[in-house]
């Protein structure tokens, strides 16, 4: 792990009832984790929403019409423009709390590896083919040890 110093800005927005979702500090931390020694410095939105909102967005943006657990938006600045913006995530809480229940995992271990992907793909990583889903994987399996959690995978 890097010891340089991360400034991270992460906001966090709930679309829904907060009760029984994670408060926006895990999220600030897991998305830490995520981007530590990777960047320096980085400013990030993540939502938390219900699955209308979810499938609305994955329809608009994706032409899927239904709610995915995590999409992710990184920024895409115009030449020249050179700011810490890295996007913004869609976080899915009745699709996280239905996989985390179908997969037998921690709620908050599920909440934690999503954030963690989705601030991955933020960063430029992918899973297009497979060998770029081995090396995030791993990556994930890493940044997740680093924070007490089990191996999602």
């Amino acid at each position: 792990m890097s010891r340089t110093p991360l400034d991270l800005d992460v906001s966090v927005s709930y679309g829904l009832p907060r009760k029984g979702l994670p408060a926006a500090v895990s999220f600030r931390r897991w998305a830490e984790a995520a981007a530590r020694g990777r960047i320096r410095r980085g400013d990030l939105a993540i939502r938390v929403v219900d699955t209308k909102e979810g499938r609305a967005l994955n329809r608009h943006y994706r032409g899927k019409d239904y709610a995915t657990n995590v999409l992710s938006f990184p920024v895409d600045l115009p030449e020249g423009v050179d700011l810490p913006l890295l996007g913004d995530l869609v976080i899915c809480a009745p699709v996280v709390a239905r996989e985390a229940k179908e997969q037998g995992k921690p709620l908050a271990a599920h909440y934690a590896h999503l954030t963690v992907h989705g601030v991955l793909h933020l960063l430029g990583l992918d899973h297009d083919d497979e060998r770029e889903a081995e090396a995030m994987e791993l990556l994930e399996r890493e940044i997740l040890a680093g924070l007490g959690i089990p191996d999602p995978y």
